[in-house]
Formats: C-alpha cells, structure tokens, sequence
C-alpha cells in the first residue's frame, strides 16, 4: 500500500511527498510527465528494497506532476528550477543531511543541476535515462512547442494517444505498460513542456567539477535518452 502523502510549500508550490522505511536518506526525482510512483507502478523500476534494507527512501511529484501544484509559466519547470524545489524540498524532509539521489531522465536533470547549486548536500548519485543535452537537445525543442500547443488545443487525451504503444528501449520490454498515462492536469502540463523545451544542462567544464560518486544507467535506442547522454 502507498503511505499517505504530506504537502510542503516550496517556492510557491505545494509539493506532494511521502517516505518509506528508515535509515540515511535517498530522494527519488521521476521523469517528465511521471509522478512519485508511476515508473515503478509500471514496472521500468523497482525501489522497495531500498526500504527495505536500511534506507529512508523519500517519493515526491516534481511541480505540475501528480498531487503538486504549479503556475503556469515555462520558467518554473525548468531543469534549474525543479533543481532548486529539490532542494527546498530536502531543507524540510532531511535538513542538515547529505542525501543519496536517484533520478530518471527530467529527474535526473533535477538531480544535476542541484549538485553543482549545492554539492554539499549530496552523497551519491545515480542518473538513470540522462536525457538529450547540449547539441541534441536542439531537436527536442519544437517536439516540446509542438506538443504544449496541440495539447491546449484538442486536451490530455488526445496527446496520449500520439504516444506509440511499444518500448522505448529493449531493456523496457519486461514492463508491464508501455504508454503511460500523464500525471499532469491538461492546464499545467503544456507548461511543463515548454519548460522542457528550453531546458539544457550547464556547459562541460561546469559539469565537470560535479565530483560525487555516479552511477548512470541509459538504455539503447531510446531517442529521447540517448545512450549517448550517459557516454
């Protein structure tokens, strides 16, 4: 069963979270259009047993996802900005701690860019499906534009049904659904997507001083989270 939600007021959003077994803390950062479960309601993954042996394991919907609110500006869903609620977030649910991070493509964008605001408040980080950056990113940027507009025009339904209804990686096709519903409201999702769209993580040599102990995880011929992000 899933443990009930607590509400926090974070930067002007109240943000859904919940916690699952004791221990040092772990925070989990879903992907784009996800929510605190989704991904591992529909089997892409598994964090229970972290729970389960020893860690404080922290679930939370990143604004305009799931139980969280949000306005309805592009700036605020930004890779930076959810960065910045992640650590508003951690100021409350594990203040003073250094935490162990995990994240999964916007989540794991999130995870970045707060490390390199505030390095002192991670341990270690594991990046799974990084998504485009940089010089792919540039094709992803009319997808997003095109996507918020066609979803204000014809609803949430009718963009769900673009989606093609195989895996997007061979090592998703264990997973027991392929096209998920998106865990955002028809008036904040087309937000998040222009957020996305101009998106982008900070230049190498920034990157580069990020020094904390990293797992990344891509999966092949998934487009969108291209092996080469994680190279």
């Amino acid at each position: 069963m899933t443990p009930p939600f607590q509400h926090a007021d974070i930067r002007g959003a109240r943000i859904a979270w919940n916690v699952t077994g004791r221990g040092p803390t772990v925070i989990w950062c879903h992907g784009m259009s996800a929510s605190a479960y989704l991904q591992e309601s529909v089997g892409q993954f598994d964090w229970k047993p972290l729970s389960a042996s020893g860690f404080r394991l922290v679930r939370f919907d990143a604004r305009g996802h799931g139980h969280s609110g949000g306005g309805e500006t592009a700036e605020e869903y930004t890779w930076p900005e959810l960065a910045h609620d992640l650590l508003g977030l951690l100021d409350m649910v594990a203040p003073g701690e250094k935490v162990h991070a995990i994240g999964s493509s916007m989540g794991t964008a999130s995870i970045i860019h707060a490390a390199l605001a505030a390095p002192d408040r991670f341990d270690r980080l594991v990046l799974t499906t990084p998504p485009t950056f940089w010089t792919t990113r540039q094709e992803q940027i009319p997808l997003r534009l095109e996507g918020a507009n066609f979803l204000e025009q014809h609803g949430l339904k009718a963009f769900e049904r673009l989606s093609v209804d195989v895996p997007a990686s061979p090592a998703l096709v264990d997973a027991r659904r392929y096209v998920t519903p998106v865990q955002s409201r028809s008036a904040l999702f087309p937000w998040v997507l222009r957020g996305s769209a101009v998106s982008d993580l900070p230049p190498p040599e920034v990157l580069a001083s990020l020094s904390n102990p990293t797992l990344i995880l891509s999966c092949t011929r998934d487009a969108a989270h291209p092996v080469g992000s994680g190279e």
